[in-house]
């Protein structure tokens, strides 16, 4: 090791080699490669193995690396995408925001850190990781849930509240030591850099991308220079580096091509982010944090469980069931790796000590690391806390607010999932006088089926509460046709569970699930289903039935639906 380090470049690759080690670490344990970056950069620091010798470097690609950040939050905030924004999320966003962060400062004077401090710290405690909950519900295939898309509306809440924090913070700390020159000549810069934004998106931002999209590798450079050189003039501005990096992605946020851009320069974000987490990481010294301890335990047991009720308590407010609320609320116990960009801001313009930006990591490796958990095993903790949550659901609540259509009295088959299989099968039901009930936790599916003019119910086939409102005894057939994609996160099965929760809710009927996979055909059979279907297996031998002289249905009268949920006629 001693003899890597003694280069920049033989440090850089002895630092990925050990954050590939803890990252690998870390998988084992399901924990975000936050929380393990943030460790390799403890064991290399001071406290530990003190391998870091070439600051600059690392401190280098750490400072591009909160560039790219910030243009990838600036390229999201289109307006369009703010107008779409729900009641439901900007409420509980904003309510959840305050919530947070004047609690958060009274305990933090409670914890004698002073007032700045402490609002620096009750700030950093409001944004949640839009990265980590992503990522978290779109390995569970919750992403298009109901409470995925409130927690992803609220999550563009929190963005705009840490931009407009960020650009406040950076407003504050003109002329500060090492900030910037003098006030009129920053803002006017400032301005200066607004103007040439909305300039360059007036005039010049489409046809400039449709021109370098033509060349893919080139758009994405021109996008990496759009974002450093912005940060570098925010920074030599006295704006820094955050708000400069911003302005460039705002810069191209109207362009259609803002999608590809992102998706590309993703990986190297998450690439120069590991030196800004290993940075922090090696520049904490742990023999000076023990005073601390005690205060990252009350803060984090705060993110734990105060975030959760207040969206709990805002989301029933609104008239949303408990299991929802409940849900959406896990998704934010954790702060964001912005929480310490911008502590981290703070320390820089001199408004705050080191110690707070230790603190507040310390907070977030402990709100990190059991919230992913939290999130992993959301549905299984409902089922424990369900009973003691009733005062957070108001009276006569038997249906989410988006579920307003009306559903048959004795409906013949019962389908969960209205993907393109449930969807097809529940048109020729109908098709045949046979009266189907659809249900599914995607709010586009269900607005999807009512346009089809099928009837819908909006719910989860692992809420036993859900499952015992549903008119079972005079159905026919429950049919499931929810895909099972195995994440090595949970083992939970929503077909084994669906069969329980149906025969426990007095269900005499049949029971048809859909499996992709051979081997799990007996196995459901044996865990009680009538009948398995195999999507692809049947329609092969179909296919097979046609090519033999086999006589095809008239299908004219039945829309078809395309791969993306659309119909077509």
């Amino acid at each position: 090791m001693e003899m890597l380090n003694q280069s920049p470049f033989g440090e850089i690759a002895l630092l990925l080699v050990l954050a590939s080690a803890v990252g690998f670490i870390g998988m084992l344990l399901r924990q975000p490669l936050i929380v393990s970056f943030i460790a390799a950069g403890l064991l290399v620091g001071p406290s530990a193995l003190d391998l870091v010798r070439f600051d600059a470097q690392i401190d280098l690609l750490s400072e591009l690396g909160i560039a790219v950040l910030l243009f990838l939050v600036g390229i999201k905030l289109d307006v369009k995408l703010i107008r779409s924004l729900g009641m439901v999320s900007l409420l509980t966003g904003l309510g959840q925001v305050a919530f947070t962060a004047v609690f958060g400062y009274l305990i933090g004077l409670a914890l004698g850190l002073g007032s700045v401090t402490s609002l620096y710290v009750a700030m950093a405690l409001t944004f949640s990781s839009t990265i980590i909950i992503v990522k978290l519900l779109s390995d569970k295939r919750e992403i298009d849930s109901l409470h995925g898309q409130i927690a992803l509306g609220f999550l563009i809440v929190q963005d705009i509240v840490v931009v407009l924090a960020m650009i406040v913070l950076s407003a504050i700390g003109i002329g500060a030591e090492g900030h910037g020159g003098s006030v009129p000549v920053v803002l006017a810069s400032g301005l200066g850099m607004v103007a040439v934004v909305v300039v360059f998106v007036r005039y010049i931002a489409n046809p400039l991308t449709e021109r370098l999209a033509h060349a893919p590798e080139l758009l994405v450079i021109f996008a990496i220079a759009m974002a450093a050189m912005f940060a570098a003039f925010g920074d030599i501005v006295g704006l820094g580096k955050e708000v400069g990096g911003l302005l460039a992605g705002v810069a191209l946020a109207s362009t259609p091509y803002r999608e590809t851009i992102a998706a590309r320069l993703a990986p190297l974000r998450d690439f120069l982010l590991l030196f800004f987490f290993i940075a922090l990481g090696s520049g904490l010294d742990l023999s000076l944090l023990g005073a601390h301890v005690w205060g990252a335990v009350i803060f984090s047991a705060f993110v734990l469980i105060g975030n959760p009720l207040i969206v709990l308590a805002i989301m029933g407010t609104l008239g949303y069931r408990k299991r929802t609320g409940f849900l959406a609320g896990l998704t934010v116990a954790q702060i964001s790796e912005f929480s310490l960009i911008f502590v981290a801001m703070g320390v820089t313009i001199g408004h705050v000590q080191e110690d707070a930006l230790g603190l507040v990591t310390m907070v977030g490796l402990v709100t990190i690391a059991a919230s992913t958990y939290m999130i992993t095993y959301s549905h299984q903790l409902y089922a424990v806390f369900e009973p003691y949550l009733g005062m957070f659901e108001r009276k006569g609540t038997g249906r989410d607010p988006s579920d307003t259509a009306e559903r048959p009295a004795k409906p013949e088959v019962i389908i969960f999932g209205l993907g393109r299989f449930g969807t097809a099968i529940g048109l020729r039901l109908q098709n045949r006088g046979i009266s189907v009930l659809g249900v599914d936790f995607n709010p586009a599916a269900i607005r999807r089926w009512r346009d089809l003019g099928l009837a819908t119910e909006f719910g989860d086939a692992t809420d036993p509460e859900f499952i015992a409102e549903l008119p079972l005894p005079d159905a026919k057939w429950v049919l499931s046709t929810v895909p099972i994609h195995p994440t090595g996160l949970s083992h939970e099965d929503t077909r084994s569970t669906l069969i329980q929760l149906t025969r426990i809710s007095g269900f005499k009927g049949q029971i048809a699930l859909t499996s992709h996979h051979a081997p799990e055909t007996d196995d459901l059979l044996q865990a009680g289903a009538n009948l398995v279907l195999e999507p692809f297996q049947d329609a092969a031998d179909r296919a097979a039935d046609l090519l033999c002289g086999g006589k095809r249905e008239d299908r004219t009268d039945i829309p078809t639906i395309t791969s993306e949920g659309e119909q077509t006629s």
